[in-house]
């Protein structure tokens, strides 16, 4: 079979790309990213992926023509999903009608596949009127739509993280979404035991790059295949009235368990709070290193997280490379689409064009 031919639209760091890109099936052709420091992140981990830096409003035919002539196979993608997030304002503002950009490439280049994936928050927008705006102009371009609720903890990802994924194919839609390998009996869910243990104690404001032991599982071996040492492991520098929050806060523990005295005034129930060492992490976003955020505290060590633990969290490989100042790797990170769920969807993906292949 011929090596299948993928663009990816808002590609962000490259965490959807991840999976396609492990797999000698597929060839990532081009990329487009907004955002020069996370075009620059994208390019430092796929750097033979040719990246359009630009705004995907002004991509132009004629520049998707280069790729017209190699037939593209599959698009993928999802726009910012900031405008849909419950944790957000939901207001229909131009990021949210930025689908309309990616049904307008899919268009041009006619795909016998794409796969659009966005927050879990997109399937109530408008009361569920917007998702069926979505669908039906899937629908007119000649796609035969299937959709799905995705939670990345059901992958082996230490992470409850709900993502919509959507599945168009010209033709019959034989796609069939991965089955499900952890969970209620299945394989355990992953924890943050699982995915930090093996990283160093650190302080409020320490650094420490070096690995504390040895792998202890497999899911740490996946994280340092290529690494024998740790990048940005450097934990945020906290007040001294915080980090005492911080450090009498119990495992799960929120701000309501603590004395009256030092309980913050302000923030939601799951602010100030700190996550459980043997559960999966909660949904991160970008603020993932911020306490004052939604539950995101490190159980173990009672204090913000590193970027590198984020991004373990995600399933980023410790030689995963992200770029700019701390918060806009947080960033990349928080919105990225962690690589365990993208490789369960590159292989359903491909299941299909085999089929597909063997049936012409």
């Amino acid at each position: 079979m011929k090596k299948i031919n993928v663009i990816d639209l808002f590609a962000g760091v490259g965490g959807l790309s991840y999976g396609f890109a492990k797999n000698d099936s597929f060839e990532i052709l081009m990329a487009n990213e907004v955002d020069p420091v996370i075009a620059k992140a994208y390019s430092l981990n796929h750097p033979n992926v040719t990246i359009i830096n630009d705004d995907i409003r002004n991509l132009k035919e004629d520049q998707l023509d280069m790729f017209k002539k190699n037939r593209i196979d599959l698009i993928v993608g999802g726009p910012p999903c900031q405008s849909y997030s419950t944790l957000g304002k939901r207001q229909m503002d131009a990021r949210a009608h930025l689908f309309e950009e990616y049904c307008r490439v899919l268009n041009i280049l006619k795909p016998k596949m794409f796969v659009f994936e966005n927050v879990s928050g997109l399937l109530s927008m408008q009361n569920g009127h917007l998702i069926e705006i979505i669908k039906k102009k899937f629908s007119s371009l000649g796609y035969e739509l299937k959709i799905e609720l995705l939670d990345a903890a059901d992958y082996g990802v230490p992470q409850h993280r709900e993502r919509v994924i959507l599945v168009g194919t010209l033709g019959k839609n034989i796609f069939e979404y991965p089955p499900r390998t952890h969970g209620e009996g299945l394989l355990p869910f992953a924890t943050l035991e699982d995915a930090l243990s093996d990283m160093p104690i650190l302080e409020s404001g320490e650094e420490n790059n070096n690995y504390l032991s040895d792998p202890k599982n497999e899911l740490q071996e996946f994280y340092r295949k290529n690494s024998f040492q740790l990048e940005d492991n450097s934990a945020p520098k906290n007040g001294k009235h915080l980090i005492e929050i911080m450090k009498l806060l119990p495992d799960g523990g929120s701000k309501d368990d603590l004395p009256i005295e030092i309980r913050p005034k302000s923030g939601y129930g799951n602010t100030y709070a700190k996550m459980w060492w043997k559960k999966p992490a909660p949904t991160i976003t970008r603020n993932f290193g911020t306490p004052s955020s939604s539950r995101c505290i490190h159980p173990r060590d009672s204090r913000a997280l590193t970027t590198r633990e984020g991004a373990r969290l995600q399933t980023f490989p410790d030689d995963y490379k992200f770029y700019g100042s701390r918060s806009m790797k947080n960033l990349e990170i928080g919105n990225a689409v962690p690589p365990f769920l993208s490789i369960a969807i590159a292989n359903q993906v491909l299941k299909a064009f085999e089929m597909w292949d063997k049936n012409e």
